[in-house]
């Protein structure tokens, strides 16, 4: 069972289901040698008189019985080893992506980063269905085969040795075939999942930037290289089955060749009479039935290459190693302080060099600096999201590095500059803020976010499904919601990205009297671009090249005439910038 969990990925239930698979796969196919062993009685029984051997005859009755007890059998077995099989599969591949769902819930963002999210997907869909394939056709059956077929030659080695080699010398050499060519096949399939990878990445770079193709006119020349994407990954595909396919038909060709050498041998020992016709006979209907089970076991074999490929793709993420962190944790106010905070996405890039402030609780600390600066990593290091390489972030005194940032968000409400709306009602996606707020509750916060109005309008207000990432809403709208999700939630820390960045003037001003009004009491980190959003935040923390640059409000580093002032000054510039008349 170990073996087996350790093998494929299983889990422990799915490991005795495979068991259980190969057992009746393994006695499936041995109930398919019975009406060997019934034909070779019934001929000898045929041809004793012929061979001055008695009068013995055929027993019809006898034998008619015997038929039909071992169709019972086989199908008995063949029926148990379908469901068990079929049903342990479909089982098992649910319980996989939830297993893969739950494990990327709590993994890092530092996995996401290093992992491509088209091949995260295909891995969840793609290869989760190839599993799902190759346990149900391909696994249980192979090893039944494998196993059945030992044991009948076993039985058939210990009944006549000299028959046995001849019908079973074969074997070996065409199996020999198909292993020494397995790292050329999963060379050509890891070719194959290549070429798939990078199509899935064209199409859905295809379909998140089709405007932009439209709008520039690209449309030609971009299908052009996704067609060639297409034929890549299909040209991998037809070399991957071939190189399979001929191998694997090389084998079966050979294993025929037994056939002969059980006639040749079989014929010699006769005239010697070193063996009986019935022995004769077993043999030669042994070698009709033997040798289909193992050219299904050389087939699987190959596909099983190419399974190994998916199920290490699997492991990979299963076996990543998880944080292992506080979820229970205790703080005194929920001050945000960071003490020479060193951090790097990628190692030797440093994006924050030497980082400290503290954001306090009941005041408004905003970050502002040039693009690069490091302001959103910032926020996503107070959240918990990432850990810092060196120095120290605490929440209310009390270090964030061993809580599980999870368990933290319960203290956080986050609004992005990149809004999230999921393919449900407009109700349900405020009520993401706090999943068990009342109705009354979630339109309480949407008036407070001034959403209220424009949902009203809607086909069926609240209970509009507003499509995926609200494709139905325009981006203040779908601002607006994240917004009152905020609201909805009422954490004690909140994080905003530019969160009025999509809104009109009117909207903005609105807003920001709606989140003045509710921020009172808590700690609040805000990234802003534009300096007028800020003026009146209790603390500017000004971010260049990875350090804080500046500190203190709005007239104090006026007063300084540094980089806030010179900002602020470009940005006022630029306010007043219009087209100039011809």
């Amino acid at each position: 069972m170990k073996h087996l969990q350790q093998k494929y990925a299983l889990s422990e239930q799915g490991a005795k289901d495979l068991f259980k698979g190969i057992l009746y796969s393994v006695l499936a196919y041995i109930s398919l040698m019975l009406p060997v062993a019934l034909l070779a009685c019934v001929l000898n029984a045929l041809l004793a008189p012929l061979l001055g051997d008695g009068e013995q005859g055929v027993n019809v009755f006898l034998y008619t019985v015997l038929g039909i007890v071992i169709l019972a059998v086989i199908f008995l077995m063949h029926y148990k080893q379908y469901t068990i099989t079929y049903m342990g599969t479909y089982e098992e591949s649910e319980r996989r992506r939830i297993t893969l769902a739950e494990k990327l819930r709590t993994m890092p963002l530092r996995f996401f980063q290093e992992h491509d999210l088209t091949d995260l997907t295909n891995t969840i869909m793609g290869d989760c269905s190839g599993f799902e394939h190759a346990f149900s056709h391909t696994v249980p059956q192979f090893w039944g085969s494998i196993i059945s077929t030992a044991i009948v030659c076993i039985a058939l080695l210990v009944y006549d040795w000299r028959m046995g080699l001849a019908l079973l010398w074969v074997a070996p050499a065409a199996f020999a075939i198909v292993l020494l060519s397995r790292k050329l096949q999963g060379k050509m399939g890891q070719k194959h999942i290549n070429a798939k990878l990078a199509l899935a990445d064209g199409i859905q770079e295809c379909l998140e930037t089709v405007q932009d193709i439209k709008a520039c006119n690209l449309e030609e020349d971009y299908l052009k290289k996704l067609d060639e994407k297409m034929d890549s990954a299909e040209k991998a595909q037809i070399s991957s089955e071939m190189v399979s396919a001929s191998l694997v038909t090389t084998g079966q060709m050979f294993l025929r060749l037994g056939l002969a050498t059980v006639i040749v041998v079989g014929n010699q020992l006769m005239l010697n009479g070193q063996t009986t016709l019935f022995s004769y006979i077993l043999f030669l209907i042994a070698a009709s039935r033997l040798y289909d089970p193992l050219s299904g076991a050389m087939a699987n074999m190959a596909e099983l290459f190419a399974v190994d490929l998916q199920v290490n793709r699997l492991k990979a993420i299963q076996n990543y190693k998880e944080e292992e962190k506080q979820k229970e944790y205790q703080t005194n106010g929920y001050d945000i302080t960071f003490e020479h905070v060193r951090f790097a996405y990628e190692p030797g890039k440093p994006v924050l060099r030497d980082v400290s402030f503290t954001a306090k609780q009941g005041q408004v600390t905003a970050l502002v600096g040039p693009s690069g600066g490091g302001k959103s990593t910032v926020a996503n290091l107070a959240a918990g999201f990432y850990d810092v390489d060196g120095g120290k972030i605490t929440l209310g005194g009390t270090d964030i590095t061993p809580i599980d940032s999870v368990a933290m968000m319960k203290d956080f409400s986050v609004v992005f500059q990149n809004v999230v709306l999921f393919n449900n009602t407009v109700m349900e996606n405020i009520r993401v803020g706090r999943k068990n707020a009342t109705d009354e509750e979630v339109i309480e916060a949407a008036k407070a976010a001034r959403c209220h109005e424009f949902i009203m309008k809607l086909p069926e207000g609240y209970q509009t499904v507003i499509g995926e990432n609200g494709s139905t809403l325009s981006g203040g709208e779908c601002q607006r919601l994240s917004i009152a999700r905020v609201l909805l939630k009422d954490a004690p820390v909140i994080l905003m990205d530019e969160a009025t960045a999509s809104l009109d003037v009117d909207n903005e001003t609105e807003i920001q009297k709606a989140i003045s009004r509710l921020v009172k009491g808590k700690t609040v980190l805000v990234i802003a671009h534009r300096m007028r959003t800020v003026e009146n935040a209790d603390q500017i923390i000004v971010l260049d090249g990875g350090v804080v640059a500046e500190n203190g409000n709005h007239d104090e580093l006026m007063k300084k005439n540094g980089l806030y002032a010179r900002l602020v000054k470009l940005q006022t510039e630029s306010a007043q910038w219009k087209l100039a008349a011809k």
